[in-house]
Protein backbone atom coordinates (compact mmCIF):
# COMPACT_ATOMS: atom_id res chain seq x y z
CA UNK A 1 0.00 0.00 0.00
CA UNK A 2 1.51 3.34 -1.07
CA UNK A 3 1.46 6.69 0.66
CA UNK A 4 -1.93 8.30 0.02
CA UNK A 5 -1.60 12.06 -0.41
CA UNK A 6 -4.43 14.57 -0.53
CA UNK A 7 -3.47 17.53 -2.71
CA UNK A 8 -5.40 20.76 -3.41
CA UNK A 9 -4.54 22.78 -6.53
CA UNK A 10 -6.21 25.13 -9.02
CA UNK A 11 -7.40 24.13 -12.52
CA UNK A 12 -4.68 25.75 -14.65
CA UNK A 13 -3.65 24.12 -17.93
CA UNK A 14 -0.36 23.00 -16.30
CA UNK A 15 -2.42 21.12 -13.70
CA UNK A 16 -4.74 19.28 -16.12
CA UNK A 17 -2.51 16.17 -16.10
CA UNK A 18 -3.18 15.75 -12.37
CA UNK A 19 -6.91 15.50 -13.07
CA UNK A 20 -7.01 13.53 -16.34
CA UNK A 21 -4.65 10.83 -15.02
CA UNK A 22 -2.07 11.35 -17.78
CA UNK A 23 0.81 11.52 -15.26
CA UNK A 24 3.13 8.60 -14.65
CA UNK A 25 3.01 8.27 -10.87
CA UNK A 26 5.98 6.62 -9.16
CA UNK A 27 5.40 3.46 -7.17
CA UNK A 28 4.62 4.06 -3.53
CA UNK A 29 2.38 7.11 -4.07
CA UNK A 30 -1.37 7.37 -4.39
CA UNK A 31 -2.41 10.91 -5.22
CA UNK A 32 -5.92 12.21 -4.61
CA UNK A 33 -6.19 15.61 -6.31
CA UNK A 34 -8.79 18.17 -5.35
CA UNK A 35 -9.69 21.13 -7.55
CA UNK A 36 -9.95 23.86 -4.92
CA UNK A 37 -9.91 27.58 -5.58
CA UNK A 38 -8.97 30.35 -3.18
CA UNK A 39 -11.45 33.18 -3.72
CA UNK A 40 -13.28 31.45 -6.59
CA UNK A 41 -15.21 28.26 -5.83
CA UNK A 42 -14.10 25.38 -8.04
CA UNK A 43 -15.27 21.79 -8.29
CA UNK A 44 -14.10 20.85 -4.78
CA UNK A 45 -14.61 24.18 -3.06
CA UNK A 46 -12.56 27.26 -2.20
CA UNK A 47 -10.47 28.62 0.68
CA UNK A 48 -7.59 26.35 -0.31
CA UNK A 49 -4.93 28.18 1.72
CA UNK A 50 -6.89 28.18 4.96
CA UNK A 51 -7.89 24.54 4.54
CA UNK A 52 -4.25 23.52 4.07
CA UNK A 53 -3.24 25.40 7.22
CA UNK A 54 -6.02 23.58 9.06
CA UNK A 55 -4.52 20.24 7.99
CA UNK A 56 -7.15 19.20 5.47
CA UNK A 57 -4.55 18.53 2.76
CA UNK A 58 -1.05 17.04 2.71
CA UNK A 59 0.14 19.13 -0.24
CA UNK A 60 -1.30 22.31 -1.68
CA UNK A 61 -0.81 25.27 -3.96
CA UNK A 62 -0.38 28.21 -1.59
CA UNK A 63 0.00 32.00 -1.59
CA UNK A 64 3.70 32.96 -1.74
CA UNK A 65 3.20 36.00 0.50
CA UNK A 66 1.18 34.12 3.11
CA UNK A 67 3.81 31.38 3.01
CA UNK A 68 6.54 33.91 3.84
CA UNK A 69 4.48 35.06 6.82
CA UNK A 70 3.76 31.49 7.90
CA UNK A 71 7.45 30.56 7.85
CA UNK A 72 8.34 33.75 9.73
CA UNK A 73 5.80 32.79 12.39
CA UNK A 74 6.87 29.15 12.67
CA UNK A 75 3.95 27.32 11.05
CA UNK A 76 4.78 23.60 10.58
CA UNK A 77 4.80 23.62 6.78
CA UNK A 78 7.61 23.37 4.22
CA UNK A 79 7.95 24.55 0.63
CA UNK A 80 8.72 22.71 -2.59
CA UNK A 81 10.24 25.01 -5.28
CA UNK A 82 7.36 24.64 -7.70
CA UNK A 83 5.65 27.92 -8.63
CA UNK A 84 2.37 27.15 -10.44
CA UNK A 85 1.03 30.72 -10.62
CA UNK A 86 2.87 33.84 -11.78
CA UNK A 87 1.72 37.34 -12.71
CA UNK A 88 3.20 40.66 -13.66
CA UNK A 89 1.80 43.39 -11.42
CA UNK A 90 1.47 45.79 -14.37
CA UNK A 91 -1.46 43.94 -15.97
CA UNK A 92 -3.36 43.86 -12.67
CA UNK A 93 -3.40 47.65 -12.11
CA UNK A 94 -6.80 48.92 -13.27
CA UNK A 95 -8.35 52.40 -13.49
CA UNK A 96 -11.64 53.71 -14.89
CA UNK A 97 -11.85 53.97 -18.68
CA UNK A 98 -11.90 57.79 -18.59
CA UNK A 99 -9.12 58.16 -16.00
CA UNK A 100 -6.27 60.56 -16.77
CA UNK A 101 -3.79 58.30 -14.94
CA UNK A 102 -1.26 56.52 -17.15
CA UNK A 103 1.79 55.98 -14.92
CA UNK A 104 2.74 54.68 -11.49
CA UNK A 105 3.50 58.20 -10.24
CA UNK A 106 -0.13 59.17 -10.88
CA UNK A 107 -1.18 56.86 -8.02
CA UNK A 108 0.37 58.98 -5.26
CA UNK A 109 -2.34 59.99 -2.79
CA UNK A 110 -5.00 57.94 -4.59
CA UNK A 111 -7.48 55.39 -3.20
CA UNK A 112 -6.43 51.96 -4.45
CA UNK A 113 -8.34 48.78 -3.65
CA UNK A 114 -6.63 45.44 -3.04
CA UNK A 115 -7.81 41.99 -2.07
CA UNK A 116 -6.00 41.67 1.27
CA UNK A 117 -2.83 43.52 2.20
CA UNK A 118 -0.90 40.25 2.19
CA UNK A 119 -2.30 38.78 -1.04
CA UNK A 120 0.75 38.02 -3.17
CA UNK A 121 -0.32 40.34 -5.99
CA UNK A 122 -0.74 43.09 -3.37
CA UNK A 123 2.75 42.40 -2.01
CA UNK A 124 4.24 42.41 -5.51
CA UNK A 125 2.44 45.54 -6.71
CA UNK A 126 3.31 47.57 -3.61
CA UNK A 127 6.90 46.41 -3.84
CA UNK A 128 7.17 47.14 -7.57
CA UNK A 129 5.79 50.63 -7.03
CA UNK A 130 8.43 51.31 -4.37
CA UNK A 131 11.51 49.56 -5.73
CA UNK A 132 10.91 49.65 -9.50
CA UNK A 133 8.88 52.82 -10.07
CA UNK A 134 10.15 54.89 -7.09
CA UNK A 135 6.58 55.47 -5.86
CA UNK A 136 6.51 54.76 -2.08
CA UNK A 137 3.67 52.38 -1.31
CA UNK A 138 2.94 54.33 1.88
CA UNK A 139 1.98 57.33 -0.27
CA UNK A 140 -1.23 55.53 -1.34
CA UNK A 141 -4.53 55.01 0.49
CA UNK A 142 -5.13 51.24 0.47
CA UNK A 143 -8.69 49.88 0.55
CA UNK A 144 -8.92 46.18 1.47
CA UNK A 145 -11.74 43.89 0.38
CA UNK A 146 -10.73 40.53 1.87
CA UNK A 147 -9.78 39.42 5.39
CA UNK A 148 -6.13 38.56 6.01
CA UNK A 149 -5.24 34.84 6.07
CA UNK A 150 -2.51 35.36 8.68
CA UNK A 151 -2.77 38.26 11.19
CA UNK A 152 -0.72 41.37 10.40
CA UNK A 153 -0.31 44.66 12.25
CA UNK A 154 0.37 47.97 10.52
CA UNK A 155 2.28 50.98 11.79
CA UNK A 156 0.63 54.39 12.19
CA UNK A 157 2.16 55.59 8.92
CA UNK A 158 0.26 53.00 6.86
CA UNK A 159 -3.05 54.17 5.39
CA UNK A 160 -5.21 51.02 5.30
CA UNK A 161 -8.99 50.73 5.48
CA UNK A 162 -11.10 47.57 5.21
CA UNK A 163 -14.06 48.19 2.89
CA UNK A 164 -15.07 44.58 2.11
CA UNK A 165 -17.63 43.71 -0.56
CA UNK A 166 -15.16 42.76 -3.26
CA UNK A 167 -17.95 42.06 -5.74
CA UNK A 168 -18.81 45.78 -5.75
CA UNK A 169 -15.37 47.00 -6.78
CA UNK A 170 -16.46 47.61 -10.37
CA UNK A 171 -19.30 49.84 -9.21
CA UNK A 172 -16.99 51.60 -6.72
CA UNK A 173 -14.57 52.39 -9.54
CA UNK A 174 -17.37 53.62 -11.83
CA UNK A 175 -18.89 55.76 -9.07
CA UNK A 176 -15.56 57.33 -8.06
CA UNK A 177 -15.37 55.75 -4.60
CA UNK A 178 -11.93 54.37 -5.50
CA UNK A 179 -9.41 55.56 -8.08
CA UNK A 180 -7.87 52.21 -9.00
CA UNK A 181 -7.67 48.58 -7.98
CA UNK A 182 -4.93 45.92 -8.07
CA UNK A 183 -6.42 42.42 -8.06
CA UNK A 184 -5.25 38.95 -9.14
CA UNK A 185 -8.88 38.24 -10.17
CA UNK A 186 -10.49 41.46 -11.50
CA UNK A 187 -14.26 41.82 -10.91
CA UNK A 188 -16.51 39.88 -13.27
CA UNK A 189 -18.47 42.94 -14.41
CA UNK A 190 -15.24 44.55 -15.60
CA UNK A 191 -13.80 41.46 -17.27
CA UNK A 192 -16.99 40.92 -19.31
CA UNK A 193 -17.17 44.61 -20.23
CA UNK A 194 -20.29 45.62 -18.32
CA UNK A 195 -18.33 48.38 -16.54
CA UNK A 196 -15.71 50.19 -18.65
CA UNK A 197 -12.20 50.10 -17.23
CA UNK A 198 -8.65 49.87 -18.53
CA UNK A 199 -5.19 48.96 -17.31
CA UNK A 200 -3.10 51.79 -15.88
CA UNK A 201 -0.26 51.38 -18.41
CA UNK A 202 -1.21 52.14 -22.01
CA UNK A 203 1.14 49.55 -23.56
CA UNK A 204 1.14 47.02 -20.75
CA UNK A 205 2.76 44.17 -22.70
CA UNK A 206 5.77 46.33 -23.50
CA UNK A 207 5.88 47.51 -19.87
CA UNK A 208 5.97 43.89 -18.70
CA UNK A 209 8.64 42.99 -21.26
CA UNK A 210 10.76 45.90 -20.00
CA UNK A 211 10.31 44.72 -16.42
CA UNK A 212 11.33 41.18 -17.44
CA UNK A 213 14.43 42.47 -19.23
CA UNK A 214 15.40 44.53 -16.19
CA UNK A 215 14.61 41.96 -13.51
CA UNK A 216 15.06 38.67 -15.37
CA UNK A 217 11.99 36.85 -14.06
CA UNK A 218 8.23 36.38 -14.29
CA UNK A 219 7.12 37.11 -10.68
CA UNK A 220 6.06 34.22 -8.46
CA UNK A 221 2.53 34.26 -7.05
CA UNK A 222 2.06 30.77 -5.63
CA UNK A 223 4.26 28.01 -4.27
CA UNK A 224 3.63 24.32 -3.56
CA UNK A 225 3.77 23.44 0.13
CA UNK A 226 3.69 20.29 2.23
CA UNK A 227 2.95 19.51 5.86
CA UNK A 228 6.28 19.39 7.73
CA UNK A 229 5.58 16.13 9.53
CA UNK A 230 5.01 14.40 6.20
CA UNK A 231 8.32 15.70 4.80
CA UNK A 232 10.12 14.57 7.95
CA UNK A 233 8.61 11.10 7.73
CA UNK A 234 9.12 10.80 3.96
CA UNK A 235 12.10 13.05 3.08
CA UNK A 236 12.13 11.86 -0.54
CA UNK A 237 8.62 13.24 -1.16
CA UNK A 238 9.52 16.91 -1.85
CA UNK A 239 11.70 15.93 -4.82
CA UNK A 240 9.15 13.36 -5.94
CA UNK A 241 6.37 15.97 -5.95
CA UNK A 242 8.60 18.45 -7.74
CA UNK A 243 9.23 15.91 -10.50
CA UNK A 244 5.49 15.29 -10.86
CA UNK A 245 4.74 19.01 -11.26
CA UNK A 246 7.50 19.34 -13.84
CA UNK A 247 6.12 16.34 -15.71
CA UNK A 248 2.64 17.91 -15.66
CA UNK A 249 4.04 21.19 -17.00
CA UNK A 250 5.75 19.42 -19.90
CA UNK A 251 2.53 17.59 -20.80
CA UNK A 252 0.55 20.85 -20.68
CA UNK A 253 3.14 22.63 -22.80
CA UNK A 254 2.75 19.95 -25.46
CA UNK A 255 -0.97 20.81 -25.78
CA UNK A 256 0.04 23.97 -27.64
CA UNK A 257 1.63 21.95 -30.43
CA UNK A 258 -1.95 21.60 -31.69
CA UNK A 259 -2.85 25.00 -33.24
CA UNK A 260 -6.50 24.49 -32.32
CA UNK A 261 -6.10 23.12 -28.79
CA UNK A 262 -7.32 26.44 -27.36
CA UNK A 263 -10.59 28.18 -28.24
CA UNK A 264 -8.47 31.25 -29.08
CA UNK A 265 -7.90 31.29 -32.85
CA UNK A 266 -4.47 32.88 -32.41
CA UNK A 267 -3.32 30.77 -29.44
CA UNK A 268 -0.36 29.22 -31.28
CA UNK A 269 0.70 32.61 -32.64
CA UNK A 270 0.55 34.07 -29.14
CA UNK A 271 2.60 31.14 -27.81
CA UNK A 272 5.32 31.82 -30.40
CA UNK A 273 5.22 35.60 -29.83
CA UNK A 274 5.62 35.15 -26.09
CA UNK A 275 8.60 32.83 -26.51
CA UNK A 276 10.25 35.46 -28.69
CA UNK A 277 9.47 38.26 -26.22
CA UNK A 278 10.95 36.42 -23.25
CA UNK A 279 13.75 34.55 -24.99
CA UNK A 280 12.12 31.19 -24.26
CA UNK A 281 9.72 30.12 -21.54
CA UNK A 282 9.39 32.60 -18.64
CA UNK A 283 8.40 29.70 -16.37
CA UNK A 284 11.76 28.94 -14.79
CA UNK A 285 11.88 25.67 -12.87
CA UNK A 286 13.71 24.63 -9.71
CA UNK A 287 15.19 26.48 -6.76
CA UNK A 288 18.36 28.00 -8.19
CA UNK A 289 16.69 29.54 -11.26
CA UNK A 290 14.16 31.28 -8.99
CA UNK A 291 16.44 32.38 -6.17
CA UNK A 292 16.63 36.05 -7.24
CA UNK A 293 12.86 36.23 -7.54
CA UNK A 294 12.50 34.75 -4.04
CA UNK A 295 14.99 37.22 -2.59
CA UNK A 296 12.94 40.05 -4.08
CA UNK A 297 9.74 38.75 -2.49
CA UNK A 298 11.45 38.49 0.90
CA UNK A 299 12.76 42.06 0.55
CA UNK A 300 9.27 43.32 -0.32
CA UNK A 301 7.71 41.46 2.63
CA UNK A 302 10.21 42.92 5.10
CA UNK A 303 9.67 46.44 3.73
CA UNK A 304 5.89 46.08 4.10
CA UNK A 305 6.08 44.76 7.67
CA UNK A 306 4.76 41.33 6.75
CA UNK A 307 7.74 39.42 8.12
CA UNK A 308 9.93 40.44 11.05
CA UNK A 309 12.79 37.96 10.97
CA UNK A 310 15.56 37.33 8.48
CA UNK A 311 14.64 34.65 5.98
CA UNK A 312 16.84 33.31 3.21
CA UNK A 313 15.41 31.53 0.16
CA UNK A 314 16.88 28.28 1.55
CA UNK A 315 14.84 28.72 4.74
CA UNK A 316 11.66 28.36 2.70
CA UNK A 317 12.25 24.94 1.14
CA UNK A 318 13.06 21.39 2.05
CA UNK A 319 16.85 20.96 1.98
CA UNK A 320 16.64 18.12 -0.54
CA UNK A 321 15.47 20.64 -3.16
CA UNK A 322 18.20 23.29 -2.74
CA UNK A 323 20.30 21.99 -5.64
CA UNK A 324 17.37 21.77 -8.05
Amino acid sequence: MGERLRMAIDRYDRHFPFFDHSLNLPSGIELECFQVGQSAKLRDGNGRHEEFLNGQYDVAEFSMSSYLMAKDQGYPIVGIPVFPRRLFSQSQMWVSADSAMTSASDLVGKRVALSSFQTTLSLLAKGDLTFYYNVPWKSIQWKLTTAEKIPIEHGPDVNVEFIGDRDRLGQRLRDGEIDAFFLPHPPHDIMVGNIPARRLFENVEEEEARYFRDRGYFPIMHVVVMQSDLAERRPELPMTMMALFHQAFEIAESYYEDPNWSMLASARHQWETERARFGGSPWKQGFRANRDNLEMMIRYAIDQGMIRGKLSPEDLFHESTWES
